[in-house]
């Protein structure tokens, strides 16, 4: 039952209430690359190694993605309103550490208390906006709702960069405090709480196993470099940790008379093999963004004004694409878009292999707008393709599970680029320093020269090796693309 009845006081409290959860969400997805352009001067001023450098978005995901399965019954547990006050309080104090911070780990810690709150505020704002439209209305709003979810992410590194290059950094995370503190305010002043159920039943267990799992693999991965893998016991204790979630989680799934997913999901061959493709997609989606970035600040040498500005084309093309196709995909067959999309992300990608250092801001336009036109094709036909041969009833825990594999994805991805980038710069950096003999070298040898050539080939060694992680997220794509032959013809929804 709609909370809101149609009088033009509870009708103006609605869209009040329903504007302030929007830039809510808004702000969840925004601060996730929001330093994406100032990553150079964030390291500077906290003296933050390379490594350290990914755990700036790494942190961020692995916090959202464990909060994100508990929302729901949080704030069924101790009521919608206060759950969701204490989220945006916890998102504002981590916004207000972010800047007090003086240390890389102060840094990445108010970054997990982002990240964790955002798991909650996304989720639960996507709910209080539900029930503030009529029923006619909502079918419809989960597509715009996910278009607010990707201007978010596409438009923070603009934002973030112009900052930073007129003012500081540090400026770029104020600018959220003010807004949501106006959230605060009208959540608490329009926003009805709800009885709670002292007694509602979650499925701890499987959650637990299947977050140990996942983050443990993620501590691997980022730790992993920095600590010589397994020669470190930390490393083997993450393994291990890992591993053991895992199988824990699936002997749960199997065992278990129920459990947070059900095994209704798992025999749906349109869902599984639409939740890989959009694990892919997550895969995508963020580490190009990693890697670009650093490639034109640290590298090509552009202001951060210029490298947030460079992400604009690539946001047009997603969002573009994401509003143009949903309109589309009740005319076409869904399956076209979702193998159209795959091969625009492919096909720029292989543009990415081309780039040189010695180019101009064309080609990262040119290939950011075709990419994000795939990615935006591909989401909400590999959504329409997902649940079109669902059972209704399991619709709300697939919905969940659907979008964090997309979160998972993109955590993952950036540690791994991230791991690869660093051990190719090193080998490659090894690789042209061995072919600088004393015969090969002029007759300067000076320290100066040597430490100006050192940087030549440090340079080109950390290009080369951005262009060895743009093939893994073109390999991870190729990897994918054959499933599209096996999915099934979307039938009419229910």
């Amino acid at each position: 039952m709609n909370a809101y009845p149609a009088d033009s006081s509870a009708t103006a409290d609605a869209r009040s209430l329903r504007f302030v959860v929007l830039l809510a969400t808004y702000l969840q997805s925004a601060n996730l690359p929001l330093p994406n352009a100032a990553l150079r001067l964030i390291q500077g001023s906290l003296s933050m190694t390379d490594d350290q450098a990914g755990w700036i978005f790494t942190a961020y995901l692995a916090a959202t993605a464990i909060t994100t399965p508990v929302a729901q019954w949080l704030a069924g547990r101790f009521g919608l309103k206060l759950v969701y006050q204490t989220a945006l309080a916890l998102f504002a104090l981590g916004l207000w550490l972010g800047t007090l911070a003086t240390t890389p780990l102060e840094f990445i810690g108010a970054r997990v208390l982002q990240g964790a709150a955002s798991g909650v505020l996304a989720p639960l704002s996507m709910a209080i906006a539900l029930e503030t439209l009529p029923p006619a209305r909502r079918a419809k709003f989960g597509a715009q709702w996910t278009a607010l979810v990707l201007f978010g992410i596409v438009s923070a590194p603009s934002i973030g960069g112009w900052i930073s290059e007129y003012f500081d950094w540090r400026p770029m995370f104020y600018l959220s405090l003010p807004l949501t503190a106006y959230i605060f305010l009208v959540v608490t002043l329009l926003l009805a709480e709800k009885k709670s159920d002292k007694h509602l039943p979650f499925d701890f267990f499987g959650v637990g196993t299947f977050t140990l799992g996942m983050i443990a693999l993620q501590m691997l991965l980022d730790r992993g470099e920095r600590m010589d893998w397994f020669d470190s016991p930390e490393i083997w204790m993450e393994a291990l940790a890992c591993a053991l979630g895992l199988y824990l989680f699936v002997v749960h799934r199997l065992t278990a008379k129920t459990h947070f997913l059900s095994k209704g999901l798992f025999t749906d061959r349109n869902y599984v093999l639409s939740t890989i493709i959009f694990f892919a997609l997550g895969f995508v989606l963020l580490s190009t963004m990693a890697l670009t970035s650093p490639m034109l600040d640290e590298i090509l040498g552009y202001p951060p004004d210029t490298t947030g500005f460079l992400t604009v084309p690539r946001g047009v093309g997603l969002v573009g694409a994401f509003l143009l196709t949903g309109r589309l995909l009740e005319r076409f067959d869904p399956r076209f878009f979702v193998a159209a999309g795959i091969a625009l992300v492919v096909y720029a990608n292989w543009l990415m292999l081309g780039y040189s250092s010695l180019m101009d801001w064309t080609p990262v336009a040119a290939n950011g707008a075709i990419q994000g036109a795939g990615l935006g094709m591909l989401m909400p036909a590999l959504s329409k393709v997902a649940f079109s041969t669902l059972d209704p009833k399991l619709r709300p825990e697939a919905t969940g599970f659907f979008n964090l594999m997309r979160v998972y994805g993109s955590t993952l991805g950036v540690a791994v680029v991230q791991i690869f980038f660093f051990n190719n710069t090193q080998s490659m950096h090894s690789a042209l320093l061995s072919q600088l003999t004393p015969y090969r070298l002029s007759t300067t040898t000076s320290l100066p020269a040597l430490e100006g050539l050192n940087h030549l080939v440090t340079h080109q060694a950390a290009f080369i090796a951005v262009m060895g992680q743009f093939k893994i997220l073109l390999v991870a794509m190729l990897v994918v693309s054959p499933l599209v032959v096996f999915l099934r013809k979307p039938v009419p929804a229910n």
